[in-house]
């Protein structure tokens, strides 16, 4: 009897368990048997082709699109590729449109540099950066979200706040990228009502209480809505740079992939930033902008090429 070829192992397992996946189901082990003994298959989906002719035929059999929610310029969806009429989505599918050269240049391959914003370069160059990108709109899907107008089935939680006022409201809602189902996974948003929070250096030794108050009911609100989870299995942590400049922290599984926007360089934990307040000298007026913070950039970004390389080559960092 002819030994069975490599090809045929595979043909000849049966599946008996899934012992794991990762978050977005692009790998899975799988325990089954061959023959009459244990065996464990693992499996990859191969990465997306780079040849434009491919690429053309793989969107043309993209199929049973479901729009899962638009806002401003971005719409997000799940898809099948085309497999089968019946087979469950398998795609999830975001759109800009129409998009702008930044988003262009942000999706980019390029060349990542470190740099160290000190409290001088951020008040003379990075701030009047930040608000320029404010004065240009693009908040706009941010705003459409705090004030109501769009978005407001998927808002899982409005908190007012501890004071009369509203300066400490906040609200959760799933973010983008995730596709509401998948819980290790899990990529929750918590966007601030008030508007002169741009990012983490507003934060002062005067917000430290609201910081413990915010953090503590995300991961109350997070475990209520999804019981399977527990508050040691939430990270929370804060970009700088962010991608826009409106206060935001996100809130993740910590089995969620750690992909380049979790890495150290580009992710703040809420923590150790609160940590970073309370030791900090000075009265309640201190505050993030009075340190300097280490980052990396791409350079093709505008923050390298308007503000750090001119710097750089001007031998001034």
């Amino acid at each position: 009897m002819e030994a069975p070829t490599a090809a045929d192992l595979v043909r000849h397992f049966q599946l008996e368990k899934l012992l794991n996946h990762d978050q977005g189901g692009r790998r899975v082990a799988l325990l089954g048997m061959i023959d009459g003994s244990p065996a464990l298959l693992t499996a990859e989906r191969a990465a997306f082709p780079s040849d434009i002719n491919t690429l053309e035929a793989f969107h043309a059999a993209i199929m049973k699109i479901d729009n899962l929610g638009e806002n401003d310029i971005y719409r997000w969806y799940l898809a099948s590729s085309g497999i089968t009429e019946e087979a469950p989505p398998d795609l999830k599918i975001n759109l800009i449109y129409p998009c702008t050269d930044k988003h262009i240049r942000k999706y980019t391959p390029q060349t990542v540099r470190m740099v160290t914003e000190t409290p001088f370069i951020y008040q003379q160059h990075v701030r009047p950066y930040m608000q320029r990108m404010r004065d240009e709109g693009r908040l706009n899907w941010v705003f459409n979200i705090i004030e109501g107008r769009k978005e407001q089935e998927d808002v899982l939680l409005r908190d007012p706040g501890q004071g009369s006022s509203r300066d400490e409201a906040f609200l959760v809602t799933p973010d983008l990228n995730w596709d509401k189902k998948t819980l290790t996974s899990l990529h929750l948003l918590v966007l601030v009502e008030r508007r002169d929070f741009w990012s983490l250096r507003d934060l002062k030794k005067s917000h430290v209480n609201w910081m413990k108050h915010m953090r503590e009911k995300i991961l109350h609100a997070t475990v209520e809505l999804y019981p399977e989870l527990e508050k040691d299995m939430l990270k929370l942590y804060i970009h700088y740079q962010p991608t826009y400049y409106h206060f935001h922290i996100h809130v993740v599984h910590v089995m969620c992939e750690a992909t380049s926007t979790q890495a150290v360089g580009k992710a703040f934990s809420l923590e150790n930033v609160v940590s970073q307040l309370e030791a900090m000298a000075g009265g309640p007026e201190a505050s993030m902008a009075d340190v300097s913070l280490t980052y990396y950039l791409g350079d093709a970004s505008d923050l390298w090429r308007d503000i750090f390389l001119p710097l750089k080559e001007g031998g001034k960092i």
